[in-house]
């Protein structure tokens, strides 16, 4: 108890991506991405809202709220005890944590469905996971009295709080006098019409794993480089359909943004913010790209620069221009005018879409039986308008679209090329 005591009352300063994410937060770019778990029976709300308690002590770095310094946004705890919510509006949602009153993830239901949503200041999809996923264990053991004898990766919540579960391993693994990367290039962008304000629709195709892992195997690839190849072959395919009125369109640039975790690359357990992100791209100026074309290109391009001395150029640029002197001279209130401009200008210049790929997610046997289905949705952008995250759970992968457009085009493209295959798709929306 006095190692949990010690975490109380306690600071929090944000990553430097935390602090992007919430001087960016709007109502059409809420910065907050969700997951899902759909059950084989409807949700007890008593005995989520227990399970919740039960492990929230465990994460003393998630129970904060938002405050207001003179120059930045930190963290603080709380006492404050999350609640369990019905969903009634659209997901992904704006987190309004200005009033220092709410946390940064909230935990919905509906149905059969449990829905935990993150603000992208608090953590990224790996922190995120390993809170789902023990909230998931810990209701189990409320509703059912199951205690699995492997908890898998869900945390134990009897066990002590490292401190480097909560540390900014940005700062810790940077490394100083490295030569930033080379800035982005203009790429094309969706000319979709938005959606209003606050709407948000999900679409998901779901698909067995095994035939697409054979295929990626078959072309020497892995599972993430062959659906980003799938993905950037449809935006082709859209673009390249494009009246000849439009032709200025057809030779530009396609980029797909791709989250890389670097706890796989360097020795971090943070719960926070630990990601960077790389842009494949295909360049339509030099002509039609097929498949296999894409996969080399994409495969080229993760092999130059996934290793750790490039990924380092990433890290120290971030904490490079969060110690610029300038920068943080400069109120905050200076800050948030600014950011909001220089993200639209800069921040999603460089990539036409993202697709972030979180890999295999497994629950304890015992409980397996009642998790019928697991999805993760990426956060709302007004610029991309599109994007895909992608998890397997029990042998089927979840293709998760997340849409601040009503158009359809690009995902009906994507899955057609997927039943031609030979790969059945089943699709899921939360459109009425």
């Amino acid at each position: 108890m006095m190692e949990e005591k010690n975490h109380r009352n306690k600071f929090y300063s944000l990553d430097n991506a935390g602090f992007l994410y919430t001087s960016i937060a709007s109502s059409r770019m809420s910065t907050v991405y969700r997951m899902t778990v759909g059950l084989a029976e409807a949700v007890d709300k008593a005995a989520l809202q227990q399970a919740l308690e039960q492990i929230i002590h465990r994460f003393p770095y998630f129970q904060v709220t938002l405050k207001r310094g003179l120059f930045w946004y930190y963290y603080e705890h709380t006492e404050v005890i999350p609640q369990v919510e019905e969903e009634a509006y659209y997901p992904c949602k704006t987190m309004r944590q200005r009033q220092g009153k709410t946390l940064p993830f909230r935990v919905l239901y509906y149905k059969s469905y449990i829905h935990v949503e993150f603000n992208h200041s608090l953590c990224d999809g790996g922190g995120g996971l390993v809170f789902f996923q023990t909230l998931l264990v810990e209701y189990f053991k409320v509703k059912k009295g199951i205690v699995p004898k492997d908890l898998g990766n869900a945390m134990d919540i009897h066990s002590d709080v490292d401190p480097k579960e909560f540390e900014d391993s940005f700062k810790v693994y940077h490394k100083e006098k490295v030569p930033p990367p080379p800035g982005d290039r203009k790429v094309y962008h969706f000319p979709f019409e938005l959606l209003d304000k606050g709407e948000y629709l999900l679409l998901t195709g779901i698909v067995p794993v095994a035939p697409l892992l054979a295929l990626a195997k078959q072309n020497k690839c892995s599972l993430t480089q062959y659906l980003l190849a799938l993905y950037m072959e449809s935006i082709q395919e859209y673009i390249q359909g494009l009246p000849m009125s439009e032709k200025k369109k057809r030779h530009q640039r396609i980029a797909i943004n791709v989250p890389v975790d670097l706890r796989k690359m360097f020795p971090s357990i943070t719960m926070r913010n630990f990601f960077i992100s790389l842009n494949p791209e295909i360049d339509l100026a030099l002509g039609y790209y097929t498949r296999e074309e894409i996969i080399e290109q994409i495969k080229s391009y993760m092999g130059l620069y996934m290793n750790p001395k490039y990924i380092n150029r990433y890290i120290s640029r971030n904490v490079r221009n969060e110690q610029f002197i300038f920068l943080r001279i400069i109120p905050l209130w200076v800050k948030k005018l600014l950011m909001p401009i220089i993200y639209n200008r800069y921040g999603e210049r460089g990539y036409t879409s993202g697709l972030s790929n979180l890999g295999v997610i497994t629950v304890p046997e015992e409980i397996k039986p009642f998790v019928k289905s697991i999805q993760v949705f990426p956060a709302p952008s007004a610029e991309s308008r599109l994007k895909l995250v992608t998890v397997s759970y029990d042998g089927k992968l979840s293709l998760s679209f997340g849409k601040t457009s009503g158009v359809t085009v690009i995902e009906k493209i994507f899955f057609r090329k997927i039943r031609q295959l030979g790969i059945p798709v089943k699709i899921e929306t939360n459109k009425r």
